[in-house]
């Protein structure tokens, strides 16, 4: 079945979690990912301790980033190796590279310079600060861009420390945002022939991720702080102890409400003036939760997901990731891919949150063994071995 991207060659400068993210998607939807890595390659092929090591030289942490996608090794600091990186430009639809603003011109491979050779070509650069501003020359790290674009300071308990997204949400956002990018220049370029740039950052992702807290902060002039699970807008929004454990609730409408009351059995709270309103709600949280858990507290957590779903108000458990793969729906939307790996054998990989029906992404390549591809990449620019 053909891919939504097959034809598509995407030229892959980057290494770690986000250009890579940014580059696995376009690789799973049929892209022709050419992952041009210097000797010592990907840093993340040697990330995380002996626990996360594979059969072979790489470790779990590449697997997970680089399905779909074939490996060249050039060293772009020798003049060879930049001549073979020109050939493989010219014959690309798109580039993406994540070192800091000024190394690729540097390098003698800025955007102008590439696509002075390819007109067509989509060049897209991530960076931690971007291309411009202050800031543009700091290193790039999740870490630091959670910090500096406000999400630490809305995650973790209310009056705790400062602390960061259990997902590395900035360094995934910005693959999101840079392959969306990818795809509207594609489509962009069919209508006017021209490639473009693409400049996005950590930075930006992180915060363009903060759209209720944002709104908070604008409307009325005062800095949203952490509120642990709960819900800047709605309550009772959050997770909620149980006797066994903790449960989310999410009673998000009047009905909701009122419905819940009378399924834990607290009627009365739905007339309390205290709680009668979603703004009453919010503006006696603390009070609510303890009402709320004060009635949970005698039965399982299983028990009461199962009777407050049943009473049409949304609920769910908390699941570790052992949890979640054992789930049956987890396996019935087909979360869980297997990939026959050249040195360690069949391993597991995320599945495909994207369903299309007609042409779904698919697993078609394991992730690359370090310049397993160099010789099959220089046959087709017809060119010989690097040595």
């Amino acid at each position: 079945m053909t891919l939504p991207l097959d034809g598509i060659r995407v030229v892959d400068l980057t290494q770690v979690m986000g250009g890579p993210f940014c580059t696995m998607q376009l690789g799973d939807l049929g892209a022709d990912v050419i992952k041009v890595e210097p000797p010592a390659g990907d840093l993340a092929r040697s990330m995380g301790g002996a626990e996360l090591r594979m059969p072979g030289s790489d470790n779990a942490p590449f697997f997970a980033l680089n399905r779909n996608k074939r490996s060249i090794v050039l060293d772009l600091t020798q003049d060879r190796d930049r001549a073979v990186f020109g050939a493989l430009v010219k014959t690309a639809d798109v580039l993406v590279e994540s070192f800091r603003p000024g190394v690729m011109k540097r390098l003698g491979a800025d955007y102008e310079t590439m696509s002075a050779i390819n007109s067509r070509l989509v060049y897209a650069s991530i960076s931690g600060f971007g291309q411009t501003g202050p800031y543009a020359d700091r290193p790039g790290f999740d870490l630091i861009a959670q910090g500096m674009s406000g999400v630490m300071s809305v995650t973790g308990e209310p009056g705790g420390p400062p602390m960061k997204s259990g997902v590395p949400i900035a360094d995934l956002s910005v693959g999101l945002y840079a392959a969306n990018g990818v795809l509207a220049a594609l489509i962009a370029r069919s209508k006017t022939g021209r490639g473009q740039y693409i400049d996005t950052s950590l930075f930006e992702a992180a915060l363009g991720m903060s759209v209720w807290e944002t709104t908070e902060y604008w409307a009325t002039g005062e800095s949203p702080h952490a509120l642990g699970s709960a819900h800047r807008l709605s309550a009772p929004y959050q997770a909620f102890r149980t006797s066994d454990g903790y449960m989310t609730l999410a009673a998000l409408t009047q009905s909701h409400w009122q419905r819940l009351c009378a399924t834990i059995g607290r009627d009365d709270l739905a007339t309390d003036p205290r709680f009668e309103t979603n703004a009453d709600r919010m503006a006696n949280r603390q009070a609510l939760v303890r009402e709320i858990e004060g009635a949970l507290a005698g039965r399982t957590t299983a028990e009461w997901v199962e009777r407050i779903l049943a009473a049409g108000v949304p609920a769910g458990p908390i699941y570790d990731f052992a949890r979640v793969f054992s789930d049956p729906h987890t396996r019935a939307r087909h979360m869980i891919e297997e990939i026959e790996h050249p040195v360690a054998g069949r391993v597991k990989t995320l599945g495909f949150p994207l369903k299309m029906s007609d042409t779904p992404p698919r697993v078609r390549r394991a992730p690359p063994l370090l310049g397993q591809h160099t010789a099959e990449i220089l046959r087709e620019l017809g060119m010989g071995v690097v040595e």
